[in-house]
Formats: C-alpha cells, sequence, structure tokens
C-alpha cells in the first residue's frame, strides 16, 4: 500500500509558472479595466511622488510627522509597483503568465511590504500620541535618532519572517492547477494548488498574519485612546477641533487599511471566496496607495501650503 508521501510525490509536478486568472472571468471588460487601472496607477505615483518632493523641499514639513509621510508615500509606491505593472501587462496583451520566481518575489514584496505599512500607521499613531498628550517632551521622545529608529525599524520588521514564510509556500509541491484564480500571487490562493493537507501552513499564515496586524493595531488603538482621552479634556473648541483634525487623516487610512488585512488574512478559511479576495486585495493594493496623497493633502493646511509655495517659487523662476 503506497503512503500518502508517496501518492503526493507520484501526483506532484515540476512548476514552472503559474496562470493568473485576474479578471478574465469578465472579457468584455478588460479593456475598461486596464484604463481604470492604469489611470490609477500614474495618480498614485504623481501622488505620492509629489508628498516625498514637498516634504523634502520646504523647510517647514522638515519634522518627524513629514518624516513618517515621507516614507509612507515611498512605501506606497513600492507596495502598488509589485503587482500593479504586471496586473496592467496582463489585461493588455492577455498573457496572463508568470514564472515561478517571478510568483514567488510577488509574494514576498507583497507581504513584506504589507508588514511594513502595518508597523509604520503604528509608528505614526505613536508620533500623534507624543505631539497631543507630551507636547512639552516631543523634542525629546520623537527627536530624529528616534523617529530614524521607528522607520528603520518599521521597513525591516519582517524582512526575515516573510522571506521564512514565502519560502514555506513554495517549497510545497503543486499537484493540482497551475492556475490562480487572483491579479497577482497571493498566499491563500497558491496554498489551494498545493499537494496534501495544507493546514498547518494555514495555520502558520494566519498566526503571522495575525501578529503584524493584530499587534500594530492594538498599538494604534492604545495610542488613540490616550489622544482622544486628551483632546476631550482641551477646553476650547477651536483646540479640539485642531486636534481632531491632525489625527484625522491618519485615522482614515488606518481604517482603510487594517479593516481590508483584517478581513482577508484573519477570516475563517471555510469563508475562502475568490471573488470576495480579489475585490479586498483591490482595497489595499491599489486604492489605499491612490487615496493616501489625497487625504493627507486635502485635509493637510500645511501641505497645501507648501504645494502653493513651490508652486510660486517655481512660477517665478520660469519667468525669470
Amino acid at each position: 500500500m503506497k503512503t500518502s508521501q508517496e501518492t503526493v510525490g507520484r501526483n506532484s509536478t515540476t512548476i514552472t509558472g503559474f496562470i493568473l486568472l485576474g479578471f478574465s472571468d469578465i472579457p468584455s471588460l478588460q479593456h475598461l479595466f486596464f484604463s481604470v487601472f492604469l489611470v490609477t496607477y500614474i495618480v498614485t505615483l504623481a501622488g505620492n511622488l509629489l508628498i516625498i518632493v514637498l516634504t523634502l523641499a520646504d523647510p517647514a514639513l522638515h519634522t518627524p510627522m513629514y518624516f513618517f509621510l515621507r516614507n509612507l508615500s515611498f512605501l506606497e509606491m513600492c507596495y502598488t509597483s509589485v503587482n500593479v505593472p504586471k496586473m496592467l501587462r496582463n489585461l493588455l496583451s492577455g498573457d496572463k503568465t508568470i514564472s515561478f520566481i517571478g510568483c514567488a518575489m510577488q509574494t514576498y514584496f507583497t507581504f513584506f511590504l504589507g508588514g511594513s505599512e502595518c508597523f509604520l500607521l503604528a509608528s505614526m499613531a505613536y508620533d500623534r500620541y507624543v505631539a497631543i498628550c507630551k507636547p512639552l517632551h516631543y523634542p525629546v521622545f520623537m527627536n530624529r535618532k528616534v523617529s530614524t529608529g521607528l522607520v528603520i525599524g518599521s521597513w525591516l520588521s519582517g524582512l526575515l519572517v516573510y522571506f521564512g514564510l514565502t519560502s514555506m509556500v513554495f517549497i510545497l509541491p503543486f499537484c493540482r492547477s497551475h492556475e490562480i484564480n487572483h491579479f497577482f500571487c497571493d498566499i491563500p490562493p497558491l496554498l489551494k494548488l498545493a499537494c496534501g493537507d495544507t493546514s498547518r501552513n494555514e495555520m502558520i499564515v494566519f498566526m503571522v498574519a495575525l501578529f503584524f496586524v493584530t499587534f500594530p493595531f492594538m498599538l494604534i488603538l492604545m495610542s488613540y485612546v490616550c489622544i482622544i482621552s486628551t483632546i476631550l479634556r482641551v477646553p476650547s473648541g477651536a483646540g479640539r477641533r485642531k486636534s481632531f483634525s491632525i489625527c484625522c487623516s491618519h485615522l482614515m487610512v488606518v481604517t482603510l487599511f487594517f479593516g481590508s488585512v483584517s478581513i482577508m488574512y484573519l477570516k475563517p478559511n471555510s469563508s475562502y471566496s475568490p471573488d470576495t479576495d480579489k475585490f479586498l486585495s483591490l482595497s489595499y493594493t491599489v486604492i489605499t496607495p491612490l487615496l493616501n496623497p489625497i487625504i493627507y493633502s486635502l485635509r493637510n493646511k500645511e501641505v497645501k501650503g507648501a504645494f502653493w509655495r513651490m508652486r510660486n517659487t517655481l512660477r517665478v523662476i520660469y519667468l525669470c
């Protein structure tokens, strides 16, 4: 009698690549999807690049808050560039193949950058907590060394963990279809293609996601509990409105990003739905990077002021 391992070994095949089905179930809308995602991608890159240029060029924005925002904008540019160009190519050419190595790299950088964003958003919440709850100690608690350390820690938080997680998935034998019902190489649909029992792998993915999503979110939650408590004690209505406006942009980004990621990776396996997962993935890989510069620029007087100052400077240079 053959063992289960022998059966898996017999049925598994050497996979050299995968097919990303993406939105191929709606063939009549392929060109519309391409146009929408292309415009979204260009606006995302332009908006985030503008935030980076403004926060570097304007001395008034050389503060820890905008140092974090600059890193968030750069991270979003990288994050959306991991998956969107490949999706655009697939929509335009109809060639939906991706190599085995390309798929592994896409999976790794998606999780690595997503985990970094979780901790970067937590660092930004801590910055707001110190600014509002301990304003007199802000120059000490959030000096250049501390803010730089928080940013480096956010970038490096999941460097090795996600390498191990990606390796764990791609060393599995694949004996089923090599068609991935997604627009990028995500771990849940990949595990559906693997041979044998993958419950242990699914549990590891869940535990990693639980830590890298829940831990930063709890830090953000505790920060905002203290922030709201402090704001409510401010006697002046104008002071309360100003404090709330400072935090509102960050709260909107946190809600959108953590909400979609939590539903995506912390839901029960029994509720897995390819169509739902594709929609949720769009929210944090495409929509959030697009909205970040819009939220932070439209709701931030300092960023808008820096934009008009730069515009006037460029106009003077042009006229001269």
